[in-house]
């Protein structure tokens, strides 16, 4: 029998993290989704793992909006889940993604953020980020997405964009309607909140949307993200490149193992 969901990973150096995601989707009892992970260049045993697990390992050139696009002509189900290599589903997941497959209500859903960590201002991350996926109906790339086939489609697909293909994303779905929110949460990695701050990592974050709403080029932008530091500065309005901080974090790049994008 066709499986009735598909299971959409983007992946790059996750061997660490990937199985922990995996074994959570072994515990799908009764819904056997279709695994596809769609490898971003890794270094590590990322696709190792997921084939070891019985999915489908798609390679593909870095990006998330290019690797999930890659992952969906590779699928075939009805429905599809889509999610970053270091999520975490929550217990009794797949009872939750059932009945909102099943609702007839919405064709779009996202999980609730929870963010990896003790720290109290992530909770108030959290709780900033539920607001925004209620009331603006923005969830982003890190809570998962939960879409039918054709609804995708009909909105066009995802952009293959090296950056901000989420948030691109859930503004076209929310003008055909508005993006449920699950009553689960899914737990995102918390190493880039750690390692940077949150108030820094937050302010980063906005001066990156900020810059690309303006109309700053997406790959300059992912450039950005690899290392958003002290130096990491707002791309001009029109689409001018912030040049000494995109120059900086190619050298980054360039002599160190890091990617252009850290969850």
């Amino acid at each position: 029998m066709s499986p009735a969901l598909s299971v959409v990973i983007v992946a790059r150096d996750e061997a660490a993290r990937l199985p922990a995601l995996l074994a959570d989707l072994g515990a799908a009892a009764g819904l056997d989704p279709e695994l596809v992970l769609v490898d971003g260049g890794s270094c590590d045993a990322t696709a190792w793992v997921a084939r070891l697990a019985g999915a489908q390992v798609i390679h593909s050139a870095p990006g998330r909006g290019r690797q999930f696009a890659h992952g969906l002509a590779a699928s075939s189900a009805p429905w599809l889940l889509l999610l970053h290599a270091d999520a975490r589903l929550p217990a009794g997941w797949c009872s939750v993604v059932r009945r909102a497959m099943a609702d007839g209500r919405r064709q779009a859903w996202a999980f609730r953020l929870a963010i990896e960590g003790s720290d109290a201002s992530l909770r108030l991350v959290e709780a900033l980020v539920a607001v925004r996926s209620r009331w603006l109906s923005l969830p982003y790339g890190d809570q998962g997405l939960l879409i039918s086939r054709s609804w995708l489609a009909a909105a066009g697909g995802i952009a293959p964009l090296p950056l901000m293909e989420d948030l691109e994303l859930a503004m076209r779905l929310r003008r055909r309607e508005a993006i449920g929110v699950l009553p689960a949460s899914l737990q995102v990695s918390g190493r880039r909140w750690q390692r940077l701050g949150v108030l820094r990592t937050a302010i980063a974050n906005a001066r990156l949307r900020r810059a690309w709403q303006r109309g700053a080029d997406p790959a300059q932008l992912a450039a950005l993200y690899a290392a958003p530091g002290p130096e990491t500065a707002e791309a001009p309005p029109g689409g001018a490149p912030a040049q000494g901080a995109y120059q900086k974090a190619q050298r980054r790049r360039s002599g160190s193992s890091s990617h252009p994008w850290p969850s």
